[in-house]
């Protein structure tokens, strides 16, 4: 029997099977939120007036203040060895990728693609790609404890139970036990990189002999060789450093939460934009396990289970493609723009440079 040939980031980012996929299931989840919610009188109720128009604007700033930040983010890490268009390319062609694979999946293999493409050696590649991955995953382990102490727990769940790929189960539950492996995450990936990244590589690769677990032992493996080169970089930087990545990373991530406060803004008053704040770190729990291309689909629905008490009855659906369609298809659009650009520049271009040279 053949072996199934594995493909690789450019094949991945090349595919426009995945961009329609991603396109149709957001599609498909926002009309049936529309079909089975819409309330008519609602929508004509509507004040189309200059409100909306500065709320929507608003949550495009937020966009832009989120991929900013990330661009600051990687400008720290690479230590300025890419320019601002390179950084601007290859953001938005990340975020791409991000878009047209599974959220459980994640982009990681396609920045580490990106970046050595840039000319970024593959070891440090890798490392930033850790490093940013643990940043964001320190967010929320941080952002969690702060806001249950301002609010009551009980207020982060608005339903006791909620069906989600077919799995009925406590949306708490599914929550904390998320959580509890985030935590579990951080703990062994800061351990990895920051204090002794051979014993990580040793228990990675024990963990990974279990029958369960061998057909990943290689690629655990490599994975622990890769965390002991990340060592070797991250412990050269000094402790400003990494605050001013952990600023960066709050920053965007606020950004990006604050474009659904700014949406529901558009359309009524807002009492408590902090509990707004603290459903999307809910919702993004339930994101990041969605198996569909950036969460499609499962994003609309999480949509309106979670912030439908602070939306006007019968245009939760409406909202909902909205949002989707100010954070996620720019990303898809602008990808498909820039991607045969760098394809060109760092394909085309360089080997045209190399052959000169030759």
């Amino acid at each position: 029997m053949a072996k199934k040939r594995k493909s690789s980031p450019i094949r991945i980012l090349l595919d426009p099977r995945r961009v329609l996929l991603a396109i149709g299931l957001g599609l498909i989840g926002a009309g049936w939120l529309i079909a089975s919610k819409f309330d008519k009188a609602a929508f004509l109720n509507i004040d189309w007036s200059w409100n909306i128009a500065f709320w929507v604007l608003m949550a495009f700033v937020c966009i832009g203040v989120r991929d900013l930040a990330y661009m600051i983010r990687l400008r720290i890490l690479t230590h300025k060895e890419l320019s601002w268009k390179q950084l601007f390319e290859v953001i938005f062609l990340w975020e791409f990728g991000s878009s047209i694979t599974p959220s459980v999946v994640g982009g990681a293999p396609i920045a580490i693609f990106l970046l050595s493409k840039e000319g970024i050696k593959v070891g440090k590649s890798t490392t930033i790609v850790f490093l940013t991955a643990l940043f964001d995953e320190l967010f929320f382990v941080i952002m969690v404890p702060v806001l249950l102490f301002f609010l009551k727990g009980s207020v982060l769940f608005p339903v006791d139970s909620a069906s989600i790929m077919s799995i009925s189960t406590g949306t708490k539950f599914v929550f904390w036990v998320s959580y509890g492996l985030i935590v579990l995450y951080c703990i062994f990936l800061s351990f990895g990189i920051f204090v002794n990244p051979k014993a990580f590589k040793f228990l990675l690769s024990k963990l990974f002999s279990l029958p369960i677990l061998n057909r990943w032992r290689d690629g655990a493996i490599k994975t622990g060789d890769e965390i002991i080169v990340a060592s070797q970089e991250a412990r050269k930087e000094s402790i400003g450093h990494w605050i001013k990545c952990f600023i960066a990373t709050y920053f965007s991530w606020t950004a990006r939460y604050w474009v659904v406060n700014c949406l529901i803004m558009a359309f009524v008053l807002v009492d408590d934009h902090i509990l707004i704040y603290a459903r999307q770190l809910v919702m993004w729990v339930i994101m990041l396990i969605s198996p569909t291309p950036g969460g499609s689909g499962i994003a609309e629905y999480a949509f309106s289970v979670y912030l439908q008490e602070f939306i006007p009855k019968g245009l939760d659906g409406t909202l909902a493609l909205l949002w989707r369609l100010v954070s996620y298809y720019p990303y898809l659009i602008i990808g498909v723009i820039l991607l045969p650009r760098w394809v060109r520049r760092v394909y085309i271009k360089r080997k045209l440079i190399s052959f000169k040279k030759a």
